[in-house]
């Protein structure tokens, strides 16, 4: 399920419609038809159904329109697993699940910035960076206490005149071998 999961966030018309299916839940093939009206109505179609087929959607509701079938569709797995739970289970499928959700939840959110005829990415100190450290275990534990600590310093901070809600978010990737 995962590769699936993989090759659809890869394929630009279906990682589209992942991200819109995601966003609104449920929703219909002509909602996704008035929303992304850059991909061609039979593309569209074809792609839904080849993400039937491969698990990642599935239908939760078929209404009756004028002589034809209306789908809702929605995803197919739960991207709000217990996260204890896969801990405990130490499942590579269901971690991947997590992560995939966390990154469709920043997707989500820059995707509705990037639509915002306001944009002003400067102004508004949006962005992404990647580092990469040479860290023993106990050097990256203390190094996300030292994170954790500052975070905990504006975490509680009141909505006020001049803050604006930001999501902040880290990842750790495994060791490379």
């Amino acid at each position: 399920m995962t590769d699936k999961i993989m090759d659809c966030i890869t394929n630009p018309v279906q990682c589209k419609l992942l991200l819109e299916i995601y966003a609104q839940e449920q929703t219909t093939a002509k909602h996704l038809s008035d929303v992304l009206s850059d991909i061609p109505q039979a593309t569209l179609y074809r792609n839904l159904k080849k993400m039937l087929n491969d698990g990642i959607l599935k239908v939760v509701e078929e209404t009756q329109v004028r002589g034809t079938v209306e789908r809702t569709y929605a995803l197919a797995f739960d991207l709000n697993s217990d996260f204890e739970a896969i801990l405990a289970e130490n499942s590579g499928t269901l971690y991947m699940q997590v992560f995939m959700q966390y990154l469709l939840g920043f997707a989500k959110q820059f995707r509705e910035y990037c639509k915002s005829p306001n944009i002003n990415i400067k102004k508004d100190m949006s962005g992404f960076s990647l580092s990469h450290l040479y860290l023993s275990d106990e050097e990256l534990t203390e190094f996300m206490k030292s994170i954790s600590n500052i975070v905990k310093t504006v975490e509680k901070n009141e909505p006020k005149a001049g803050r604006k809600l930001r999501t902040f978010g880290v990842i750790i990737t495994p060791p490379e071998k």
